[in-house]
């Protein structure tokens, strides 16, 4: 079994408002990106995170905490060259015209990268492709085509 623990770069990133440092920035695209030479490796974001996406890295020695990691949505970060920035973050796909490898890479293409409308668009299509000629979105009475409310208990 896979569980995705990427960063959903949220408008409001709970993240952002807890870290003592302030290592967190959001881009103009809205994608959250952290400095890690500010990072003192506390664990507050990951506590606040409702996703988790925040983690200690793995390589370390036991008890060794280090700086915390995160989901970079392939989008690198603040690095003086760009030999810097992938030691650090890794590759800077978006800067390169790229989707994110994991959006790339998913052989299911159960992961979408974009405008946040476009990826609620091709769901919907997928939705009424599977079957739900409505979208599954109208049986629920508040919800329209627009807002993906959408009432799961609700038997129809």
């Amino acid at each position: 079994m896979s569980i995705s623990v990427a960063c959903m770069h949220c408008d409001d990133a709970p993240c952002m408002a807890v870290c003592p440092t302030d290592c967190f920035y959001k881009t103009d695209d809205g994608i959250v990106l952290h400095d890690k030479d500010l990072c003192i490796g506390c664990g507050y974001c990951l506590y606040a995170c409702p996703f988790g996406a925040p983690q200690f890295p793995q390589q370390d020695a036991f008890g060794e905490r280090g700086k915390m990691d995160k989901c970079t949505f392939c989008a690198g970060g603040p690095a003086e060259s760009k030999e810097e920035e992938y030691e650090k973050y890794g590759s800077n796909r978006i800067a390169e015209g790229k989707l994110p490898l994991c959006a790339e890479m998913c052989s299911t293409k159960a992961l979408l990268a974009g405008d946040a409308q476009d990826v609620a668009d091709i769901f919907r299509q997928r939705v009424v492709h599977r079957g739900h000629k409505d979208g599954a979105w109208s049986n629920n009475p508040q919800a329209s085509a627009d807002n993906l409310a959408y009432d799961a208990a609700h038997k129809g």
